[in-house]
């Protein structure tokens, strides 16, 4: 691989760490509190088991990222990267979506079910949950376009046509 798309590989790799990493914070720190009739009512990521999910792909993708930020670009070790890479990538849309539906839920209920919606009481919870997720949908794009850009170096020499 070329000094560029090494570079562009790194930079490609640190922007979906930083995505990562700030999803994480903000989700965990999400927490906000109401009264409603003398009774308290606290929300918390926590208590949400989708979202519990969400910070714990985040936070493993970061420490992922962060390993293979640190390994060596030379080396036999490079093709199982990019299986996982593609992994990381699937695992991050798949914490997305999920958060995503609970998110809509929250902002807006479900009349159905009769759930009610909660940001209007609990408003800073719902704020940090929208950047949270924000965070989490530019991980993911920073991914699939590494995925994407290593792929097309590991498969250009197939597509090169030699001249006869």
């Amino acid at each position: 691989m070329t000094q560029t798309r090494r570079i562009f590989t790194f930079v490609l790799r640190l922007l979906a760490l930083a995505a990562t990493v700030s999803a994480t914070i903000v989700m965990v720190t999400s927490h906000d509190s109401t009264r409603v009739l003398n009774l308290t009512f606290k929300a918390k990521f926590s208590d949400s088991p989708t979202f519990m999910y969400f910070v714990i792909v985040e936070a493993i993708v970061s420490g992922y990222n962060l390993i293979i930020l640190l390994l060596s670009s030379k080396g036999s070790l490079w093709r199982i990267v990019i299986i996982l890479d593609v992994v990381a990538a699937l695992l991050l849309t798949s914490s997305m979506s999920a958060a995503l539906a609970i998110g809509q839920v929250a902002k807006k209920g479900n009349t159905h079910a009769g759930w009610l919606p909660i940001c209007g009481q609990v408003s800073k919870f719902c704020n940090h949950v929208n950047g949270a997720l924000v965070a989490g949908i530019l991980a993911a794009i920073f991914y699939y376009v590494l995925n994407l850009f290593t792929l097309y170096n590991a498969l250009n020499p197939l597509f090169v046509v030699k001249p006869s």
